[in-house]
């Protein structure tokens, strides 16, 4: 689903609009539509996510995710792999929905991938790893005694 294209109706829908009033608000339309732009792109696909979502819930046999493919959103049916259409999720875990800066999440998956792990994987590795608890050092316990020769 290219999301570009709406953006660009929803552009014109704001010039139409700015054209009832003169130059200037035709000018700052046009700025406004630019700037916007991004914001726009953000809340289609958190719009494509809740309907994917609420889809989830209501089919059997799996889920629907949202995927983006070259920055465009793809709605994907995902078969359940237990093939009695009853839930995927294990009870014991949460899903959460992330958001990234682009670079941040290219960092991300280029990590992932020389640690030869998935996204999902490398991410609760590293939340893991964060919030385990720290070892408190007794004073003098990093201290080695003894004799040595060379």
């Amino acid at each position: 689903m290219q999301i570009d294209g709406y953006a660009e109706l929803l552009r014109e829908d704001l010039s139409r609009l700015a054209a009832l009033g003169d130059e200037s608000a035709a000018r700052a339309a046009d700025l406004m539509s630019v700037a916007l732009q991004p914001a726009l792109r953000q809340r289609l696909q958190e719009a494509l996510a809740e309907a994917a979502l609420e889809l989830s819930g209501h089919i059997g046999g799996g889920s629907v995710e949202v995927r983006l493919s070259g920055g465009d959103p793809e709605l994907v049916f995902v078969p359940d792999p237990t093939g009695d259409g009853g839930p995927v999720e294990d009870p014991s875990t949460a899903r959460i929905t992330l958001r990234l800066p682009e670079v941040l999440k290219a960092q991300v998956e280029a990590a992932a991938a020389r640690a030869g792990v998935s996204v999902n994987t490398w991410v609760i590795q590293s939340l893991n790893q964060a919030t385990a608890p720290r070892r408190q050092e007794m004073p003098g316990r990093n201290r080695l005694t003894g004799y040595g020769q060379s």
